[in-house]
């Protein structure tokens, strides 16, 4: 997910996503444990994506934006 995209979203839009990339985080983590992931790069672009999802959302609360 790019950056510009996240940033097109509502807040509530972002909160959803989080909750959304931290379960799909959990079933790979799981998938990994059991050695069932086929792509253990996925776990580093979830990551990455919830940590811009988070970024994003510290930047608007630190603007005081509220939607």
């Amino acid at each position: 997910m790019k950056p510009s995209e996240i940033r097109e979203k509502s807040i509530a839009e972002l909160n959803e996503e989080l909750v959304a990339l931290k379960e799909e985080l959990f079933k790979l983590r799981f998938q990994h444990a059991t050695n069932q992931l086929e792509n253990p790069l996925k776990l580093k672009s979830v990551k990455r994506d919830i940590a811009r999802v988070r970024t994003i959302l510290r930047e608007r609360e630190l603007q005081g934006i509220k939607e």
